[in-house]
């Protein structure tokens, strides 16, 4: 585990931001009136792209505000899915307040009692838990991870042909030092014995979820001989601070290089089961073809032979954050493209860039390592020598080899995309 410096949270700050360590915390006003209360702002975007792939970066939602957040895009309001703007991914850090949001169920808390609330684990153990907030802050020892939580379909606004889900741009993700006890030190206590095969996680949204299917709570499970138990910690803190109610006070899983799918949020049971987990979040939702980066056509998947496997970790990515495409650059004068790049798989060590389109590519300058699983900013100097349309890309690579290739991708969970990302600029006049 990484400790953290700057933004590791004690114990004792962390009650004084919370008020008392038996409080709770609440958003203002019901939940069922925060799509009424969201002030929309006036986006310059149409409400839709489509059918083409949407050639923002972002989607293509109003802005609205909702409790203890910024001016978020908003792709839907029930559940809850708010996407980061562009602009705040020239941070390393992702700020608490921009931080996406993305529920499965509509009935989603809006308060947490901390004098009533449990962290159970149970199932297949010798020894059941019910710990309070105070018993994780105290019993356990706190250990801190800089890590990146993407959704699972971020960037599904770009296959082709489109699929259903939230129509995200390039902003369901988010980079935060995640501050918590090890989720092993809790299966420790609780003693799972040999005959368990699987831990389940859920929290406490509850709602319908896709019709007839069974689906009315939010569970995940991971296998007990999965390497990456071993990294995953239950957080209470983020960037050093208590979680934002959006983002699944009182705790959350954090499963790095993992899709934000395991990152149950408001997490409240931890199960160990003795049979491998068949609910519809595992057995149907979230899975994609057994092949290479997942892709498949519509029509094998139609044809009915398509094997699927649950979906996993995430593929090595990059992103060109500045300049944008609202940018006019001088002719002759140097810029200094600036970006963010990723893998789930193994730590980034190479970004390259190019300056025309993909036909040639120079290394960038890599920032500061937080860690195998954060984001990596890079730098690239870059000085226009012609009036004109210039196409800016980006590509990364991480220390396992993995790098992205310029290609797309398609299944109909819309999942995995991790095409080369382009821009492209204007360069002007000089004066």
């Amino acid at each position: 585990m990484q400790h953290a410096t700057d933004l590791t949270i004690t114990r004792r700050r962390l009650l004084q931001v919370l008020g008392t360590g038996i409080g709770g915390v609440a958003l203002a006003g019901p939940q069922r009136g925060w799509g009424q209360a969201a002030s929309a702002v006036s986006a310059e975007l149409p409400p839709f792209t489509g059918p083409g792939p949407n050639p923002y970066w972002n989607s293509v939602g109003p802005f609205a505000t909702y409790p203890q957040k910024l001016p978020l895009i908003r792709l839907t309001d029930r559940p809850v899915q708010l996407e980061t703007p562009r602009p705040y991914f020239a941070l390393p850090i992702t700020p608490n307040d921009a931080f996406f949001v993305r529920w499965h169920l509509d009935r989603i808390p809006n308060a947490v009692d901390l004098a009533h609330w449990r962290l159970r684990v149970e199932g297949t153990v010798r020894r059941s838990l019910a710990l309070s907030f105070d018993n994780l802050l105290k019993d356990y020892p706190a250990v801190s991870l800089m890590a990146v939580n993407q959704c699972s379909g971020n960037s599904r606004s770009r296959l082709q042909r489109r699929v259903p889900g939230g129509q995200w741009g390039n902003g369901a993700m988010g980079n935060a030092l995640w501050t918590g006890v090890r989720l092993k030190d809790l299966l420790a206590t609780a003693q799972v014995p040999p005959a368990a095969v699987q831990v389940q996680f859920e929290g406490l949204d509850r709602g319908e979820g896709p019709e007839g299917r069974g689906s009315s709570r939010f569970q995940k499970s991971l296998d007990l001989t999965n390497p990456v138990l071993d990294e995953c910690i239950v957080a209470y803190a983020m960037n050093g601070a208590p979680l934002p109610l959006l983002n699944g006070f009182p705790v959350r899983l954090v499963v790095p290089g993992y899709f934000a799918t395991y990152w149950v949020k408001a997490l409240t049971w931890i199960r160990t089961l003795d049979r491998p987990d068949e609910n519809f979040w595992m057995k149907t939702g979230y899975r994609i073809p057994d092949t290479a980066r997942g892709n498949t056509t519509p029509e094998a998947v139609a044809s009915g032979q398509v094997h699927t496997v649950p979906l996993s970790s995430m593929p090595v990515r990059s992103f060109l954050v500045t300049p944008d495409h609202a940018s006019k650059v001088p002719v002759g004068l140097p810029v200094t493209a600036r970006g963010i790049a990723f893998s789930g798989a193994a730590r980034v060590n190479r970004v390259e860039v190019s300056v025309d389109n993909g036909q040639h590519w120079r290394d960038a300058q890599l920032g500061e390592d937080q860690g195998r699983y954060a984001f990596r900013t890079w730098s690239c100097a870059w000085t226009p020598e012609a009036e004109g349309k210039q196409v800016l890309a980006v590509r990364a690579t991480d220390e396992r080899g993995n790098v992205q290739i310029d290609a797309p991708v398609w299944n109909p969970g819309g999942y995995l995309w991790n095409q080369i990302e382009r821009q492209e600029i204007t360069v002007g006049p000089a004066h």
